[in-house]
């Protein structure tokens, strides 16, 4: 009894980590069929992006597909910053650590910017740097 009671914790943690990873893996499938229809599409657990010719779509993942879904265009880009720690940063010289990465997008109109988060500072960079290119044509 008492060796059941201490592999009961144990048991515990497997079930979750089970369910964590179905979780996480409905979220993927359901993000790979709504990047179907964009050009350029990016998923991470902060949010998801699709591009497709000068939109910019993007929200957060979910089992049931991505929600609290925005567009803007990058014809309405004034200028793009790369933010880590909530401080804005080179493209060309990215720290190579860093918390709370973000692309900030300054609209030419007076509104709030828009702030797409990453986990990953290189993919960050790499969708900054291609963004900036596309706005610059």
């Amino acid at each position: 009894m008492e060796r059941g009671l201490l592999w009961l914790p144990l048991l515990a943690v497997f079930i979750w980590l089970a369910w964590s990873g179905w979780n996480e893996y409905q979220k993927v499938e359901a993000y790979r069929h709504w990047a179907q229809q964009f050009d350029r599409a990016k998923y991470d657990i902060y949010a998801v992006l699709g591009q497709k010719n000068s939109q910019l779509t993007w929200g957060k993942p979910s089992r049931s597909g991505p929600v609290h879904l925005q567009t803007f265009s990058l014809q309405d880009v004034q200028s793009i910053r790369l933010l880590v720690n909530d401080q804005v940063v080179n493209l060309e010289t990215p720290p190579s650590q860093g918390r709370a990465i973000a692309l900030e997008f300054l609209l030419q109109e007076p509104t709030d910017p828009i702030k797409i988060p990453f986990t990953e500072i290189p993919l960050a960079v790499e969708w900054g740097k291609f963004l900036q290119q596309e706005l610059q044509h």
